[in-house]
């Protein structure tokens, strides 16, 4: 059978649901999730295998208007993993709606020759005349050439993306070995999953500039 890989960058405004849709695909937790927004700070690779296919899922930091040096280091780094993927993909928070953050992503993904298709997030806690409001006024654009409605966090919907994605990658040899799910190291797991339980654990007293380092595992 011929294989087939490629990558896929999910983009889109802070708290759209991009990393719980990576694990969503990959089938287990590779990204770290939390409520608080910007919680994804460097793009992550997530691997998924769908029939012949392999998917490199780029997760990446939330889309924003920045205002300091870490916040632009995080944009930056969300529009370096979305450059020369096979194809990005836009979650957009069904239940949010479409703010000035997500108009913002929209406006950058208009000048840029990749494959775009559009996925609203969260449709288990969205009305559906609001959702298909949604659908039809971000398809004005004329960016997308799909749109697709899942709950990443229910996993409805997920099966049919994930084997759309699967045929929409090119022929190519796999990148990874099969049980690989990760790009990252075990030592970046382990400052990952403390900083997700910090965030978890603390709220106001926390501040966004903290980072973990990881001394022993």
């Amino acid at each position: 059978m011929t294989q087939h890989c490629g990558v896929v960058a999910i983009v889109g405004a802070p708290n759209a649901g991009k990393s719980t849709l990576v694990n969503a695909l990959v089938g287990q937790k590779v990204a770290i999730v939390s409520p608080k927004a910007q919680t994804t700070r460097a793009k992550l690779l997530g691997i998924a295998i769908e029939d012949q296919a392999q998917l490199l899922l780029v997760d990446t930091p939330g889309i924003f208007t920045p205002e300091r040096r870490l916040d632009r280091a995080m944009v930056a780094a969300a529009w370096e993993g979305a450059e020369g993927a096979d194809l990005i993909a836009l979650v957009v928070d069904a239940k949010g709606g479409i703010g000035p953050k997500v108009q913002t992503v929209i406006d950058s993904l208009a000048g840029r020759k990749e494959r775009k298709i559009l996925i609203l997030n969260k449709v288990d806690v969205a009305d559906k005349p609001r959702l298909l409001g949604h659908a039809a006024k971000l398809n004005q654009s004329g960016l997308f050439e799909e749109t697709y409605f899942i709950s990443a966090s229910t996993g409805d919907g997920v099966p049919e993306l994930k084997a759309n994605l699967a045929k929409a990658m090119p022929e190519s040899a796999w990148h990874f070995p099969e049980d690989q799910v990760s790009d990252a190291t075990e030592r970046m797991i382990a400052a990952e999953v403390t900083r997700e339980q910090i965030y978890l654990q603390l709220h106001a007293e926390l501040p966004y500039a903290s980072a973990v380092e990881t001394e022993k595992y």
